[in-house]
């Protein structure tokens, strides 16, 4: 089983707990940084883990629930539940994601979000693919927009930005692109690399929000950094964009008001 397939094997096995369990009555936490947790993001995490022990156990890994295991090079990024708010409100619009980092580079992912019946996988090299339950898989790519008053954007709140100093500078760039929308999470990223949406950001975010979608929407042909420029999922925070507008939203969130 190559790497890409482990992958698609962990995401069977989370989508069996998360479904099971979607819109059932769910123990919810507060964790400290004030997000929610349940009972079946931890199961999730464990399952992933007991199999990442089980095919490859010499690996590392990085999750949201658990500390981090193994001083592997290759390392496995699982956030068992993103969108965890959405999960325990009845909201659909949440996914497992998965990924292999070995040294500083994606080698492959999974966002799987069955509540959606949808599914996006990539591997590096090989472009980026998406599923609908009962549908073929596809290969998807970014959008071809090229000027800010056509383009499409996604993002999650506004309160990061204003602790960033960009508040201002992120209502500027809303204002002038053609349509807004606050997708948020994975599916802010996911649009993108199908060409639905050409703009995503988020102010702060952490690694295993990140990793599995940054990857595909580079396989898709896209560009992602953090919104300072740095590239790759590890910046914390993130823009993703079609490319051929990521210098110019990189500018524009760097532009302080008048």
């Amino acid at each position: 089983m190559n790497d890409l397939e482990l992958c698609q094997l962990l995401a069977d096995a989370a989508d069996e707990l998360t479904v099971a369990a979607f819109l059932t009555d769910l123990r919810v936490e507060q964790k400290a940084d004030r997000t929610p947790v349940t009972e079946i993001d931890r199961a999730v995490e464990t399952r992933v883990r007991e199999l990442l022990a089980e095919h490859r156990p010499d690996d590392a890994v990085h999750g949201e629930e658990y500390a981090d295991t193994g001083s592997s090079e290759r390392l496995w990024v699982i956030d068992p539940i993103d969108g965890t708010k959405n999960y325990v409100r009845g909201v659909p619009v949440w996914a497992s994601l998965i990924s292999l980092q070995v040294g500083d580079e994606l080698q492959a992912a999974v966002v799987s979000a069955p509540a959606l019946n949808r599914r996006w996988w990539a591997a590096v090299g090989e472009g980026a693919w998406a599923s609908w339950t009962g549908s073929a898989s596809r290969r998807i790519r970014v959008s071809s927009v090229d000027r800010l008053e056509e383009a499409s954007l996604s993002f999650s709140s506004l309160p990061g930005w204003n602790d960033l100093g960009l508040r201002e500078a992120f209502l500027g760039l809303h204002e002038t692109t053609w349509r807004q929308r606050g997708f948020g999470d994975f599916w802010s990223y996911m649009l993108v690399a199908e060409g639905a949406v050409d703009i995503a950001a988020e102010p702060e975010v952490p690694l295993y929000d990140l990793a599995a979608v940054s990857l595909i929407v580079t396989e898709a042909g896209g560009c992602f950094t953090s919104v300072h420029g740095r590239p790759g999922p590890t910046g914390g925070s993130a823009l993703a964009t079609n490319g051929h507008l990521h210098t110019t939203v990189l500018n524009a969130l760097q532009e302080q008001p008048q």
